[in-house]
């Protein structure tokens, strides 16, 4: 079956194709063309992700992404800094710039970045963090809960001030939780909660996926890569910030030496494809976590069109062309 999606939308992607967009040393330049790689994956909308820093590599990060000038940036996310200090929910976030969170530190990361945050995830349980939530219901960030080690309470108390998403659930936790309760079952359990997914079969096992898309449903699932550098690039060494990491020939991103992941090579229509090997939804289903869902989550239309080829007895994906803003970007990458 050949049919035209909507683009795809990446609520949260670290770099691709061997660019870091939290390396405070790369050009804007080379953003750009490590978007346009990733245009041909699908992605024709994105939210560039910048995890725990300071405030001045902040600054400089962001002013890279925006000066690239690339039309799939539709704003920032950004990952930290105010998460769980604790080894587990931190993951790959660096202690030292782990903070409480403030209404002001985060209007001067919204300042210098000319008022491009629409996501900011953070962890309900640090000082400080109720308050920035219920200070940013109604505008135009939305806030997810992530790297946490929450209480039921503390979770509740989050929802209740106006979080609405849940960043790639069953990671950034503990890796040791109580079977119940636990921050997965809560943010499972809250209606008015999205949950983002990374199905790339090595964040989390595809029965866990499958429950999870149950639990949630289609229509408030969606689909992220947290994909780093080494997204569309082979086995090696890469880097995410400052934090060194390294892709197997599994395609696992981890921190070395340790069992914790450090975002992922995945991209967007695999994570397509195998939402729907893993969980059994639909090709349309599947894709609109992709596309639309993320789309509106954030108030956005989605943009460009994704012509496909879907085998439904194979259950594989291929992208015949991407058209975004910037033009048709032909293609005839088929997934192994």
């Amino acid at each position: 079956m050949t049919c035209d999606l909507p683009g795809f939308v990446d609520l949260q992607v670290n770099g691709f194709g061997g660019v870091d967009f939290n390396d405070t040393s790369v050009a804007p330049e080379a953003i750009a063309g490590a978007l346009d790689r990733m245009l041909e994956t699908g992605v024709t909308r994105c939210l560039p992700t910048l995890i725990t820093s300071t405030l001045e590599e902040f600054r400089v990060c962001t002013r890279a992404l925006s000066e690239s000038g690339h039309p799939s940036i539709a704003g920032f996310h950004m990952e930290g800094p105010y998460i769980s200090p604790e080894d587990g929910p931190r993951g790959a976030h660096r202690r030292q710039c782990v903070t409480g969170a403030t209404i002001d530190d985060f209007a001067r990361r919204q300042e210098v970045c000319d008022g491009r945050i629409r996501l900011l995830t953070l962890a309900p349980e640090v000082p400080g963090a109720i308050s920035l939530i219920e200070h940013l219901a109604g505008s135009d960030v939305r806030v997810a809960i992530g790297h946490t080690a929450a209480t039921a309470a503390q979770i509740g108390d989050a929802v209740k001030a106006g979080a609405t998403l849940a960043t790639h659930l069953g990671n950034g936790c503990a890796q040791m939780m109580p079977r119940h309760p636990n921050a997965i079952w809560e943010l499972l359990a809250a209606d008015g909660v999205y949950a983002s997914l990374i199905v790339d079969g090595h964040h989390v096992p595809r029965s866990t996926i499958k429950v999870m898309v149950r639990a949630k449903g289609p229509a408030r699932t969606i689909l992220v890569t947290d994909a780093i550098a080494a997204a569309g690039c082979p086995p090696g060494d890469f880097t995410i910030g400052d934090v060194n990491c390294v892709l197997g020939a599994d395609g696992r991103v981890s921190l070395p030496g340790t069992p914790y992941l450090a975002g992922s090579a995945l991209t967007m229509e695999r994570a397509i494809q195998n939402a729907v090997r893993f969980t059994g939804v639909t090709f349309a289903e599947a894709a609109a976590m992709a596309s639309s869902i993320p789309a509106a989550y954030i108030g956005i239309p989605a943009a460009g069109s994704v012509r496909v080829e879907w085998d439904d007895e194979r259950l594989e994906l291929r992208i015949l062309a991407v058209r975004g803003d910037a033009g048709a970007t032909e293609t005839v990458k088929a997934l192994k």
